[in-house]
């Protein structure tokens, strides 16, 4: 017996001497693949892993209910750093300040770094009476319910921001009628079809378009594009506030992960930084790289959470 016990502390101090990690580590994302959380956290993972020992990172879709149910699966992990969530705007600002019966809450997590950020366009057709940002709103407020905006969903970045444009310019939920489609690209090309004036979208997916000629960009966040150089920001347009307007993924784990784990992630995201490949990958994806420190990640969520929060209370959409 005395043996056994002395091989099980031996290999129990081998463990812990060989430190974090020492097994695959599970990424899970709450979202389908192809989507900004999916490409975001796999091209973290490709790369992460080599300033890890090359540890495998296993990325795992866990779909459903707006995300939640992939945030409640690493909300409920053993806290050792081995299933970690690619957490988005939806899971974490939107979901939480619009679900009133949600089963987490957005600090329940610990937070390990910002990731990217993802720059949102609004716009017009090309053949729009709207030239800039002035003239669509002036035309909201002078004809109140004539013009439709579209969204994926009352609950999405797209819906808020529309609406969030709108309170900043003084004007209320009903000056302008959003009409809800099935997920980003529709939203986009309900514009193009004419089927409603105007919209905001995540920039990808409306860049294009844009470059095209059949898309005409109003304004851009959080700051001009490269992509569209003659394209103002919101700030430039009058709208500062707007900035606040963007997607973003972050990495987080359960709550009380140790700190040897936090300060490990800490230390992998500093070499992404400085990491050409990464840099790459995630300007290909459309993002804009947003590694931050824990504290300032948490701090950049709260600020989210509460913007959000109020924005559904005004709009009394809370459910």
């Amino acid at each position: 017996m005395k043996r056994l016990i002395a091989i099980a502390l031996l290999s129990a101090s081998a463990a812990f001497a060989q430190g974090y990690p020492s097994k695959p580590i599970t990424f899970v994302i709450p979202f389908a693949a192809g989507g900004d959380s999916d490409l975001s956290g796999r091209n973290v993972a490709a790369h992460a892993s080599k300033y890890l020992n090359n540890t495998p990172i296993v990325a795992v879709n866990r779909t459903g209910a707006s995300g939640a149910i992939g945030a409640m699966a690493v909300r409920n992990a053993a806290p050792d750093g081995y299933t970690l969530l690619v957490a988005r705007i939806a899971t974490h600002a939107i979901l939480p300040a619009l679900d009133a019966k949600l089963p987490y809450k957005w600090n329940e997590f610990t937070m390990l770094s910002l990731i990217e950020l993802n720059p949102y366009l609004c716009f017009v057709k090309s053949d729009s009476p709207y030239r800039n940002a002035a003239d669509l709103l002036a035309e909201i407020r002078r004809s109140p319910g004539k013009l439709n905006y579209s969204t994926a969903g009352a609950g999405t970045s797209q819906n808020m921001a529309s609406q969030y444009l709108m309170t900043l310019a003084g004007l209320t939920k009903d000056h302008a009628v959003g009409i809800h489609y099935k997920g980003g690209g529709e939203v986009t090309t309900a514009v193009l079809g004419g089927q409603v004036q105007f919209a905001c979208n995540n920039a990808p997916t409306v860049i294009p378009q844009v470059k095209a000629g059949t898309l005409r960009a109003l304004f851009t966040t959080p700051t001009r594009l490269a992509e569209l150089p003659d394209v103002p920001s919101a700030a430039e347009t009058g709208y500062p506030d707007m900035n606040k307007i963007v997607g973003w993924t972050a990495l987080m784990g359960p709550p009380g992960l140790p700190k040897d784990v936090v300060d490990k992630w800490v230390e992998v995201f500093a070499r992404l930084a400085a990491d050409a490949e990464w840099q790459q990958g995630n300007a290909r994806l459309g993002g804009i790289a947003a590694i931050r420190s824990p504290a300032e990640t948490e701090k950049f969520v709260r600020e989210q959470y509460e913007l959000y929060d109020k924005l559904v209370t005004t709009l009394g959409i809370r459910q």
